[in-house]
């Protein structure tokens, strides 16, 4: 019988499309897995349309084809640090987290595979992984070597007891020094692919504050209160001020071309977390060389800088 966890970016989904993202089935097979109780939710009927949270556990099995667990490949990957419970991974920008979708392999998850550690839910489609960064975001992702490290860090996070912390430069000047975004977002109701503030979505909340400001750019230091998909793109550009570079959400535009923007100016510098086995760890990352040379370019120091 197999088991799938919902994760942070699945929490207060529906129910059919949280089974249907994370077994990685169509939505029609994960639906009626429901309804004919192939599928529970810890052991229990769960309607279709039930809101799920993060850390509900699905089990059964679903009657559509099989998908092979991902493999090893080599893929170089920058190690930030590493122990017998977790690691933490400085992931470069155009790496996709985990298989999904049409892309089968060449991720992240493949690449750890290959370092021949142990991983957390082994055999998934997922092992090691606690939560994701968007292909385009660069920077520091928590893998987990093995299930009471992940339940301890997935739980971490439920409870916002994770920090991550991200910079982000956007165009224009902000509002206020400082500030919360909070917006519901779910799907884009006319293009799937895209997630929007929409009413009735689900609970969305950004903060933010100004590290540096020109007359045309924000350096922003962004933390999440939540993890929706897409979270900080969304509100930043719902705010009005999309991230530079940013070409599904209104930031590619003439100034992201000058400063020599090719990928949204999105990266995850700092994470804080509370160790599996006690204590808080914290781990920072300076930014890659292209976002280095798009902030010189803007007139902005970079805060990463030794």
């Amino acid at each position: 019988m197999a088991e799938w966890r919902v994760d942070e970016e699945m929490g207060g989904e529906r129910a059919d499309v949280a089974l249907a993202h994370l077994a990685r089935v169509p939505r029609t097979a994960a639906r009626e897995a429901l309804r004919s109780v192939a599928v529970t939710l810890a052991g229990k009927v769960t309607r279709p349309g039930r809101r799920v949270e993060q850390g509900d556990v699905f089990s059964g099995e679903i009657a559509t084809r099989e998908h092979a667990a991902p493999g090893a490949e080599d893929i170089p990957l920058d190690v930030v640090h590493s122990d017998e419970r977790v690691m933490v991974i400085s992931k470069p920008a155009g790496l996709i987290t985990h298989p999904a979708g049409g892309n089968e392999g060449g991720t992240l998850v493949n690449a750890l595979l290959a370092l021949g550690e142990p991983l957390a839910l082994a055999g998934s489609d997922r092992p090691g992984i606690v939560h994701r960064l968007d292909k385009e975001t660069s920077g520091l992702l928590l893998v987990a070597k093995d299930d009471e490290a992940h339940g301890s860090l997935v739980e971490a996070l439920k409870r916002r007891a994770i920090e991550r912390g991200y910079l982000a430069l956007v165009r224009g000047p902000m509002p206020a020094a400082s500030g919360a975004i909070d917006a519901p977002i779910d799907r884009h109701p006319a293009r799937r692919t895209r997630m929007a503030v929409v009413q009735g979505g689900r609970p969305a909340v950004t903060h933010y504050e100004v590290l540096a400001a020109t007359e045309e750019v924000s350096l922003l230091d962004v933390t999440l209160e939540t993890g929706r998909t897409h979270q900080i793109r969304v509100h930043l550009a719902h705010l009005g001020h999309p991230i530079l570079g940013d070409r599904t959400y209104g930031g590619a535009n003439e100034l992201a071309a000058r400063l020599g923007l090719t990928r949204p100016f999105l990266h995850a510098y700092r994470l804080v977390f509370p160790h599996p086995d006690g204590g808080t760890v914290r781990f920072t990352s300076a930014l890659p060389g292209e976002l280095r040379s798009a902030l010189a370019a803007a007139g902005v120091t970079d805060p990463t800088a030794a």
